[in-house]
C-alpha cells in the first residue's frame, strides 16, 4: 500500500480513503474515534478561563518555575528558590514550558491538561478496541471522557490528569506486552509509570502489583522469562521515578530550596511520609484533625469503609458505573476461568487488579485524601464499562445472561450516587428503570447481531445519561481553587458565598492558622439542596443556604489561597522602596496570592497552609547570609488550628527570626528586616536551644 492512501477496516467495508496523510486517513477510518475526541475537547476546553488559574498554589509555581531555570529544575513556588512545592514537578514543568512558549496565562497552564485528557481518551478507545472491538473502545473512552471528576481535572492544573494519562499509557503498553511477549513494551510500562511517579510520587504505583501478577501469570513468553522481563520494566521504572528525587538528594542543601512538606528538608521524607504512608495510614492535618475520625467529612472523602467509593463525596465524582466495572470483573473470571491461554485472563487480572488494589487504598486512607484523588480509579472503571459493553454485543446463551447482570449491577450503584445528590437528576432513576429494564429484558432474549447492538447501545446510552449529564454541568461555573470536583456548582468543594463561615460546631472557624480566611465571608465546604448527601453537620454554619459550611472565607476565597493572610500592596511597595529582597511568610498560599496578584517577590516557608513545613531559625539564617532572604511577616497564619492537628509548621524558627531583626509596622502588619542579621539570629537559635535543654 503506498503512504499516500489507507484502507479502512473490515468492519467499514472496502471503502479506501486516497490522497490523504496516513495519520489522517487512519482517524477517518474511525469515525466514532473522531466524534469521541470532539465530545472530550468541547468538555475540556469549552469555556476553559473561565477556572481562571485554577490551583492558585501550582499556579504561582508556575509562574516562577517559567522566569527561572533553577526554580524549573527544583519546583520552586518562589522567585529566589527558597522552598518546593509538595509535589515533585513533571506536571509543572509541562505547564512552565508552555508559559515560556505561549506566556504565563490561564490558557497556558491549563490547555496542555485538557490535551492530557484528550490523549487519555485516545489511548483508552484504542485499547479496547484492540481487545473487545470498536463499540467496547467508544463506549470505554465515552465513559472516561465523562467521568466527572476526569473532567473537572482536565480543566484544572492539579497534576492528577497527568497521573491518568500515564496510568492508561502503562496499561496500554502492557496490554500489549501480553499480546506478543515483546520486551519493549513492559519497557515502556515501566517508563510510564516512572513518569506518573514524577508526577504524583507513589500514587502512581499503585498499578504495579496488578502489571506483575497479570504478566507473570499469563507469562505469554514462558515463566522465568518474563521474571527476567518484569525485572527489567521494574528497573526502568525505579530509574525513571528516581531519577529527580536522586538530583535533589545529591545537591547540597544550600543550592536548592527546602522541600515543602517535611521538618527534615529530605525529599525521602516526602515520598515516604507526607505523601506516602501518612496518606494511608493517618497522619497529622488529616480528618482526624477536624475530628472526623477516619472520615473528616467532605473535604477528605468522607467515612472509611468499603462503601466510601459509593457515598456523598466520592460517589457522584467516579462511582456511577462502578458496579457495571465489578460485575464485568467477576464474568470475565468466570468466563475465562483464569486460564492462561484465555486473551481476557491478563486482561482482567491487570484491570480488575488495578481497580481491587486502588479502590482499596482509597476506601480505607485515613489520611489526607481528597474527592479528586479518585479520578486514578476513572481509567480503570471505562476499560471494564468498554469489556463489558463487549461482552453484551456477543451472540449465544452466555451474552443473554451476562448483558443483564451488567446492566443491573451498573444500575445498583448509579441508584446509589444518585440517592446521595439530593434528588438532583431526578429524571434519571425513571429512565434507568425503564429504559435500562426493558433493555436488559430484550437482550435476555435471542436476538440479531443488529437488533442486538441496538438494545446495547440504548442500554449503555441509558446508563451514562446521568453521569455525563452531571459532567457536563462542570462546565457552567469555575472549579474549585484548591479541591476540584466535577458536577454542578453545588457539587464543589470550596468557598461558599455569604456571611459567616467556620466549622459548625467549632464556632465560626479557627482564628490564625487554622481559620483559612481568603475571601470576603463565605463558607467552606460542599454545597448542597436541602437534604442532600448524609454527612453530618462538621462542615455546617456557614456559606450558601444548604452549604456544608466551614472554614472561614473558604479554601481560596478571593485569591484561591488557603491559609493566611493576604500581604497588602503597601507592604510590597515598602520592600521595594528599602532594598528590595524577598519576603518570608509562613504559608505557601499567602505566597502564592501575592506571586499571583502582586508579582511579588515572597516565599512561603511553612508549607501549604503554613503547617506541613518546619524549616530551622539556622536555616533562615543561612538564606539571609546568603542574600536569598531579606525580610519576614510572622504570624500570616499563625495561632491555633484545628483541634486535633498539632503541627506548628515554621512557627518557631519565625519566631527566633523575629526576635533578631528589625520590626516596623506597615499597613498594620508587623514586617521584620533581617538583612545583615543573620549572625543574629543564629544567636537567638543558640539561645532558644539552650532554654528548651534546660
Amino acid at each position: 500500500m503506498s503512504s499516500g492512501s489507507y484502507s479502512a477496516p473490515a468492519g467499514l467495508g472496502n471503502r479506501r480513503v486516497r490522497a490523504l496523510p496516513k495519520p489522517l486517513a487512519r482517524l477517518l477510518a474511525y469515525p466514532e474515534l473522531l466524534g469521541l475526541l470532539a465530545v472530550t475537547g468541547v468538555l475540556n476546553l469549552w469555556n476553559l478561563s473561565l477556572n481562571g488559574f485554577a490551583n492558585t498554589y501550582y499556579a504561582a509555581a508556575v509562574k516562577s518555575m517559567s522566569t527561572s531555570w533553577h526554580d524549573f529544575l527544583f519546583a520552586s513556588m518562589d522567585k529566589s528558590g527558597l522552598m518546593t512545592v509538595d509535589k515533585p514537578p513533571l506536571a509543572l514543568w509541562i505547564q512552565a514550558l508552555s508559559a515560556r512558549i505561549f506566556g504565563f496565562n490561564s490558557w497556558s497552564i491549563l490547555v496542555p491538561q485538557a490535551l492530557m485528557g484528550i490523549a487519555a481518551t485516545a489511548l483508552m478507545y484504542d485499547l479496547m478496541r484492540r481487545r473487545f472491538g470498536r463499540a467496547a473502545g467508544f463506549v470505554a473512552g465515552l465513559a472516561l471522557a465523562t467521568t466527572p471528576i476526569i473532567v473537572a481535572m482536565s480543566r484544572h492544573n492539579n497534576p492528577d490528569e497527568l497521573l491518568v494519562l500515564c496510568t492508561v499509557a502503562a496499561i496500554w503498553f502492557v496490554l500489549r506486552a501480553l499480546e506478543d511477549g515483546r520486551t519493549k513494551w513492559l519497557v515502556w510500562a515501566g517508563v510510564c509509570i516512572g513518569l506518573g511517579f514524577e508526577t504524583k510520587m507513589a500514587a502512581a504505583l499503585m498499578v504495579v502489583p496488578a502489571i506483575a501478577l497479570a504478566y507473570f501469570w499469563v507469562a505469554p513468553s514462558g515463566r522465568w522469562r518474563s521474571v527476567r522481563q518484569l525485572l527489567i520494566g521494574g528497573g526502568v521504572t525505579a530509574v525513571v521515578s528516581l531519577a529527580w528525587p536522586l538530583l535533589v538528594t545529591l545537591t547540597p542543601a544550600a543550592d536548592r530550596p527546602w522541600i515543602s512538606g517535611t521538618a527534615d528538608n529530605s525529599i525521602w521524607s516526602l515520598i515516604f511520609g507526607y505523601n506516602g504512608l501518612g496518606r494511608v495510614a493517618g497522619q497529622a492535618g488529616g480528618p482526624s484533625a477536624l475530628g472526623g475520625g477516619g472520615g473528616g467529612g467532605g473535604v477528605f472523602g468522607g467515612n472509611t469503609g468499603i462503601f466510601r467509593l459509593l457515598g456523598s463525596s466520592l460517589g457522584d465524582q467516579a462511582g456511577w458505573l462502578l458496579g457495571f466495572a465489578i460485575v464485568a470483573v467477576i464474568v470475565l473470571v468466570v468466563l475465562s476461568r483464569l486460564r492462561r491461554s484465555d486473551p481476557n485472563t491478563g486482561f482482567v487480572i491487570l484491570l480488575g487488579g488495578s481497580l481491587l488494589t486502588a479502590g482499596a487504598v482509597f476506601s480505607f486512607a485515613s489520611g489526607i485524601f481528597h474527592p479528586y484523588y479518585v479520578s486514578y480509579l476513572a481509567p480503570m472503571i471505562a476499560a471494564l464499562v468498554g469489556a463489558g459493553t463487549g461482552l453484551m454485543l456477543g451472540s449465544g446463551r452466555v451474552a443473554r445472561i451476562v448483558a443483564p447482570a451488567l446492566i443491573v449491577g451498573g444500575a445498583i450503584t448509579e441508584f446509589v450516587v444518585l440517592g446521595e445528590i439530593g434528588g438532583q437528576l431526578s429524571w434519571a432513576v425513571p429512565l434507568i428503570v425503564a429504559v435500562g429494564g426493558a433493555s436488559a429484558v430484550v437482550l435476555a432474549i435471542s436476538l440479531g447481531t443488529r437488533a442486538r447492538a441496538i438494545a446495547v447501545g440504548v442500554a449503555m446510552a441509558a446508563l451514562l445519561a446521568a453521569p455525563a449529564t452531571w459532567a457536563a454541568e462542570t462546565l457552567g461555573h469555575a472549579t474549585s481553587s484548591t479541591f476540584p470536583a466535577g458536577g454542578p456548582a453545588s457539587a464543589a468543594y470550596g468557598p461558599g458565598g455569604g456571611g459567616g463561615g467556620g466549622f459548625g460546631h467549632f464556632g465560626g472557624g479557627f482564628p490564625g492558622r487554622g481559620a483559612f480566611p481568603g475571601g470576603p465571608g463565605g463558607g467552606f465546604g460542599r454545597s448542597q439542596p436541602p437534604g442532600g448527601g448524609n454527612l453530618p453537620s462538621l462542615f455546617g454554619g456557614g456559606g450558601a443556604p444548604g452549604a456544608r459550611g466551614g472554614f472561614r472565607g473558604g479554601f481560596g476565597g478571593a485569591g484561591g489561597g488557603f491559609g493566611g493572610d493576604n500581604i497588602s500592596t503597601a507592604v510590597i511597595k515598602y520592600v521595594d522602596s528599602h532594598g528590595g529582597g524577598t519576603i518570608g511568610v509562613e504559608s505557601q498560599s499567602t505566597a502564592a496570592t501575592a506571586i499571583l496578584n502582586e508579582n511579588a517577590n515572597i516565599a512561603g516557608l511553612g508549607g501549604f497552609s503554613g503547617r506541613e513545613s518546619s524549616v530551622t531559625a539556622q536555616w533562615i539564617a543561612m538564606e539571609v547570609k546568603d542574600g536569598r532572604l531579606h525580610w519576614i511577616i510572622g504570624g500570616d497564619s499563625g495561632g491555633s488550628g484545628a483541634p486535633g492537628d498539632s503541627r506548628t509548621g515554621s512557627e518557631a524558627a519565625f519566631a527566633i527570626a523575629e526576635r533578631a531583626c528589625t520590626s516596623v509596622t506597615v499597613d498594620g502588619t508587623k514586617l521584620y528586616d533581617c538583612a545583615g542579621r543573620a549572625s543574629a539570629i543564629l544567636k537567638a537559635a543558640q539561645v532558644s536551644s539552650s532554654k528548651v535543654e534546660r
